[in-house]
């Protein structure tokens, strides 16, 4: 009998269907000459953005400097580009041996959760959450624990409800601001509520910050950092989002707060960093042009920006449906729409979404992906152009009333 190659279990309870089976109908689709609207991921450079030049420029006077392994935290004059941004922010304890370069921040989420937990260790994740996350604490043997972010509440969570979540072996909260998939930006007194509990419980405070400057009709964002003075937080950040430059795989982490009780955990990041070496070199020369360089993304924002009229249309064909609803994003680059079901009972968004995939060719993220316990939400990219996101919500609405029409008939046929 021949042997099987069973995979890692743990890896039953991971999912990440940005990436997974609907992606896949896609590709098929695809390679049959069935072209798609791609609406499932945040990917500037497949909707005509560009990284802006100077980015590309401090890569490209650079290339010969980039052949040899850097340190394993990164580039020393990257890091110290960074580390000025925190103190400038007002946490003049971080220095460059507290900032961590990695190939996007996806590496520096696994990392930075490998070097904390130990089996069975919680850590609280919000509802709807960027997957990953919830996939990184169970890969590393932890124990997610989802604090819900409802849309009843504007995609916010609860402070009392985060408290009342926390067990002997909670470790650490994770923030998303501004939040994928929902677009919420948190405000102040919100993360200021979130800082106090996690000082209280002495909570490693995981911040995602990386859609930081994609911020809608006076979103203000606050870092997290400085609201939890008396802890230890890491606060994450990249090049990906707001610099257009997702294939650059450029992202980082920094750590601030109680950094003197925190020493043995930066000796694991530094030892989890060494074992992989270092993150990209060549990559890592745009991070100072990115952050001491011309503002190219608040312009996307603002009326007239492409990201600007795209949310604006996605809000105008919402208003306009018959059967979607949707809490305006004020940050980030998605739409979290929902559908109103309640003449579809047995509505369920994975269905949905390969039915949507293989009649209309529109590609979306079924919101229960995003680790949410209803699922009636799907979420969108805002990258689309303006008026092709007006059609592709057209398109959905009417595919619904289909549905549902189709749904009615043989119970009308019954009654006559």
């Amino acid at each position: 009998m021949p042997r099987t190659f069973s995979p890692n279990e743990r890896l039953a309870d991971v999912r990440y269907d940005i990436r997974g089976p609907l992606h896949a109908r896609a590709l098929e689709f695809e390679e049959q000459g069935r072209p798609i609207i791609r609406l499932n991921i945040g990917n500037p450079g497949r909707f005509g953005f560009e990284a802006p030049a100077h980015i590309r420029e401090a890569i490209a006077r650079h290339l010969p400097d980039s052949e040899a392994y850097c340190h394993q935290q990164g580039l020393t004059h990257a890091r110290e580009s960074i580390a000025k941004v925190m103190r400038a922010r007002g946490l003049p304890e971080v220095d460059t041996t507290h900032v961590f370069v990695g190939n996007g921040v996806s590496e520096l989420i696994d990392l930075a959760l490998r070097g904390l937990l130990n089996p069975g260790d919680e850590v609280l994740v919000p509802a709807p959450d960027y997957p990953l996350w919830t996939a990184a604490v169970i890969l590393n043997d932890g124990q997610p624990v989802h604090y819900p972010c409802p849309p009843e509440r504007q995609g916010l969570p609860d402070p009392e409800e985060i408290e009342r979540m926390i067990g002997p072996r909670t470790r650490a909260i994770v923030v998303i601001n501004p939040n994928n998939p929902n677009g919420a930006v948190y405000p102040e007194e919100l993360l200021a509520a979130i800082g106090r509990i996690a000082e209280r419980h002495r909570l490693v405070v995981f911040s995602d910050e990386i859609y930081e400057g994609l911020l809608y009709e006076g979103a203000v964002f606050h870092p997290m950092a400085r609201f939890a003075r008396e802890t230890l937080t890491v606060s994450m950040n990249g090049l990906s989002k707001m610099h257009r430059a997702c294939g650059y795989r450029v992202g980082w982490m920094a750590l601030s707060g109680q950094l003197e009780a925190a020493r043995e955990y930066l000796k694991s990041l530094d030892l989890l960093a060494a074992l992989r070496l270092c993150s990209n070199v060549q990559g890592q020369w745009a991070i100072p042009a990115a952050l001491e360089g011309p503002d190219t993304h608040t312009a996307l924002c603002q009326p007239g920006g492409r990201l600007f009229e795209t949310r604006a249309a996605l809000l105008r064909a919402v208003g306009r449906s018959r059967h979607l609803h949707v809490v305006a994003p004020r940050g980030a680059m998605y739409g979290f729409v929902g559908v109103r079901t309640e003449a579809w009972a047995d509505f369920d968004d994975q269905a949905f979404a390969f039915d949507l995939l293989d009649q209309r060719q529109i590609l979306i993220v079924p919101g229960s992906s995003f680790n949410v316990p209803y699922r009636d939400h799907f979420r969108i990219t805002l990258l689309p152009e303006a008026a092709v996101m007006e059609r592709v919500i057209d398109s959905i609405d009417d595919f619904v009333e289909e549905r549902l029409r189709a749904a009615r008939r043989p119970r009308m046929a019954q009654v006559a």
